[in-house]
């Protein structure tokens, strides 16, 4: 618990609030509820072992601070997340509703692990990243986000079988995301892949033949499972130069997809949609 003044309300409250919820108990000596309010929020700041900060505000004494926050009666205690005031109320509560106060302003344990899950990912750490997401989901099975991160990692470690099984999960609104529908193509890709022949095999039949366009698709196929997006689009656009027509103009079809897939490299995508474009001039 900690008193606080206009000079210190910055670190004491709006500083704090950036790493914790805080709530701001603005009170009087002489107020009979304020007496019965502020030891019960500070058993339960005690209680909750740091999760929430519990400030107090003299209100006879800081009446430059109460007046900024309008009080007109008190207790009155404000929640303040992330800078910013987000709740409130007035007299004293029982203890069961002040833990209903309190619980609402803690964030999710799910999103916590979500979160962790991201930053490992950004730092390179698959395996946290896995034990982060795999966590977010055992807390919340319904956690979409969380299992479309899981999907996505399981995917670049090539178990596409185990990335289908979280993709399976999903609700129907989550998968008919953009995302989520980027990551299935992946996956069926990758499945049909486990059914080709194995890619160096693939890569002497062209060399040995490169009129081969079937072993120059399956091939393409490997690459594109594999994000090798220039690799597969050699290969289909050999196919479109060398026969239009094979397979029902797939050279072409599957360039369409490999575009919409590698989007997040527009310069790649930029500069092969021009070849086809000149391949089919």
């Amino acid at each position: 618990m900690t008193d606080t003044t206009i000079e210190s309300f910055q670190a004491d409250v709006i500083d704090a609030s950036m790493q914790v919820p805080v709530l701001v108990d603005f009170w009087a000596p002489w107020c009979g509820p304020c007496k019965a309010l502020g030891p019960l929020l500070e058993k339960l700041e005690q209680a909750y072992q740091g999760r929430f900060k519990l400030v107090k505000v003299n209100t006879d004494e800081q009446q430059q601070l109460a007046a900024h926050f309008r009080i007109k009666s008190i207790p009155t205690v404000f929640a303040i997340v992330g800078g910013r005031p987000v709740d409130q109320f007035q007299g004293a509560l029982p203890e069961g509703k002040l833990r209903e106060f309190i619980d609402r302003l803690m964030p999710n344990p799910a999103d916590i692990e979500l979160d962790a899950a991201m930053q490992a990912m950004q730092a390179g750490d698959r395996d946290a990243a896995i034990g982060h997401v795999k966590k977010a989901i055992a807390l919340d099975p319904s956690f979409d986000e969380a299992r479309l991160a899981y999907a996505q990692l399981l995917l670049d470690a090539d178990d596409a079988a185990a990335a289908q099984a979280q993709l399976d999960a999903l609700s129907r609104a989550a998968a008919e995301d953009p995302q989520a529908q980027a990551i299935a193509a992946r996956v069926k890709l990758m499945l049909e892949e486990n059914r080709l022949p194995p890619a160096p095999e693939l890569e002497a039949r062209i060399a040995a033949s490169p009129a081969d366009l079937q072993a120059r698709l399956e091939f393409a196929q490997h690459c594109i499972a594999h994000k090798a997006w220039e690799q597969a689009l050699e290969q289909l656009l050999e196919i479109v130069r060398r026969d239009r027509a094979f397979g029902e103009d797939v050279g072409r079809k599957t360039m369409l997809q490999v575009f919409e897939l590698a989007s997040a490299q527009p310069e790649l995508v930029s500069a092969w949609r021009r070849k086809l474009s000149s391949a089919l001039n």
